[in-house]
């Protein structure tokens, strides 16, 4: 197993009243006892002394949940770069000031260099100031590509040149539209220490595995990412999915990198492609039409002629595909497709194929997706976005209450036997455990109100959804996932005893320790 190097062998002993080791078994008082990336033991308290006799350090967490590392399984981080990516346009209302700040970003860089921009509060000017922002973008800059992103990534100021280069606008630059603009940015040397802070947020909330989207082959970031894994740096393991956006699905990508990516940390999964996209847009395929759009069923066409096609050719060259759907005609017509792919003499689909989000699904639907040993990739926090009365206004006008009784259908999946994990679509939210608990256990909203309650998990399940259920979806349950001896040592201390709580009450809880490969990399408790 090639890992991470380290100058000195680490032993650490953790000690909890709340051992979850994510094996299906209860919590329990016990320690977890570790040595070098490996853990060595896992079992009850009276069991720890001669552990802690040879330890490095020993980590006393008191009633804190004590659990395997958390795993993401939809993440961006392309689109968490544009955070941070180029000069900081923050609290500038001046577009003078605005334009000399972009200058600052290209100074260096040549004549043809892009340059780039965030924190624009372009969302605070009027039509008309906004027309004469981007007049003033292009006389200052004719030539060379500039873009500037707001703070929530829903829209940014861009010259002509941009336009012209990258083929978007500001109406539509959600990540599969500004795909031509990644191969620039990705290029920029400081995106390799942009990575790291990725990876210490990330780390912060004890996530020590994602699934990582990567459009087309990554353009040339894959090279960043296996020198930062060479030189030790990576904190977080990538299961790397290739998103094809510029061109159709490329195989021989994949087999590329699956024969080139044999680390510990960085890994190739197979493929993920949207169908449909939101019931709030219209643009979610519906078994029956919306109330508000007479007979329309989807606001425009799935490419599903395109998505059979290459979902049946991975399937074929064993590779494994995500969808992601959130009508319920979308989810059905995705469990249609996999009942077609190879599967065993019990049924179940050979590659472990997975539908993303599934914001709204038939019954009968998850029960078939349930007999193929499907995957759902569900957003637990996406509730946070929303006010329950905003939610509800949304629903009433697009598909009424009726309908909305198959909304976030969780519990019928994990008893369907589905195997449910955790993901965020970060960077529309970053992962939080205490928050999963609170939307996805206790049905809460963002302003507290609550729905679909019969419909959560119970904690402990949201806990294996992000540990043992992110493993097994990222191909990795034989490292990682659970608290067992030989597994590798990625570990993680809540900030307390979520098991013991009220979801209500555990919103704000994250990690007070995380440790990766055997490493203390995000420290709350020393």
């Amino acid at each position: 197993m090639t890992t991470q190097s380290t100058a000195t062998t680490e032993r650490l002993v953790i000690l909890s009243t709340c051992v979850f080791p994510a094996t299906g078994t209860e919590s329990f008082d016990g320690f977890v006892a570790t040595e070098g990336n490996a853990i060595v033991a896992v079992g009850p308290r009276e069991e720890a002394a001669p552990y802690v006799e040879r330890a490095t350090r020993v980590i006393n967490a008191g009633d804190r949940t004590v659990l395997p590392g958390l795993c993401d399984n939809h993440t961006f981080f392309t689109g968490w770069a544009l955070e941070s990516l180029g000069a900081d346009l923050a609290g500038i209302t001046s577009v003078d000031e605005a334009l000399a700040a972009l200058a600052e970003d290209a100074r260096g860089r040549g004549d043809a260099e892009p340059a780039f921009g965030h924190g624009w509060e372009g969302t605070l000017l009027s039509a008309e100031e906004r027309e004469a922002w981007e007049a003033a973008l292009d006389e200052a800059f004719p030539e060379r590509p500039v873009v500037a992103f707001t703070a929530g990534r829903e829209t940014c100021w861009m010259n002509r040149a941009a336009r012209e280069a990258y083929g978007f606008s500001p109406e539509a630059c959600y990540a599969e539209k500004i795909w031509r603009m990644m191969a620039d940015y990705l290029r920029r040397p400081e995106m390799r220490g942009l990575y790291g802070a990725y990876m210490r947020m990330l780390n912060a909330r004890g996530i020590t595995q994602v699934k990582e989207m990567s459009f087309d082959d990554y353009f040339g970031f894959v090279d960043v990412m296996r020198a930062m894994e060479r030189d030790g740096e990576l904190t977080v393991r990538v299961c790397l999915m290739s998103q094809p956006v510029g061109r159709g699905m490329d195989l021989a990508h994949g087999r590329r990198m699956r024969e080139l990516l044999t680390g510990s940390f960085v890994r190739f999964g197979g493929f993920n492609r949207m169908t449909d996209r939101s019931i709030g847009s219209g643009l979610a395929e519906l078994k029956e039409p919306y109330l508000d759009a007479s007979g329309v069923r989807c606001g425009e066409p799935v490419e599903w002629d395109l998505i059979e096609r290459e979902l049946m050719a991975a399937d074929e060259a064993g590779f494994r595909f995500s969808l992601h759907c959130q009508g319920d005609a979308a989810v059905a017509h995705v469990v249609n497709l996999l009942e077609r792919c190879r599967r065993g003499a019990d049924g179940r689909m050979l590659e472990r194929h997975a539908i993303t989000d599934l914001e709204l699904s038939d019954a009968d639907d998850v029960r078939r997706l349930g007999a193929l040993g499907g995957i759902c990739e569900v957003y637990p926090q996406i509730q946070s976005l929303d006010a329950e009365a905003d939610l509800r206004r949304m629903v009433a006008e697009k598909i009424g209450p009726e309908r909305f009784g198959r909304y976030w259908q969780r519990r019928q999946m994990w008893d369907a036997g589905c195997v449910v994990v955790g993901d965020t679509d970060l960077p529309l939210m970053l992962p939080s455990i205490g928050e999963a608990i609170y939307c996805g256990c206790g049905g809460y909203f963002d302003d507290g109100g609550r729905a679909r309650e019969e419909n959560m998990l119970t904690v402990p399940e949201m806990l294996l959804a992000w540990t043992a259920n992110g493993a097994y979806d990222c191909l990795d349950e034989e490292r990682l996932g659970t608290l067992e001896a030989g597994k590798l040592a990625d570990i993680v201390v809540l900030q307390r005893d979520v098991l013991a709580a009220d979801p209500a009450d555990v919103r704000d809880v994250n990690a007070a320790l995380t440790v990766s490969d055997g490493r203390v990399v995000f420290d709350e408790l020393g």
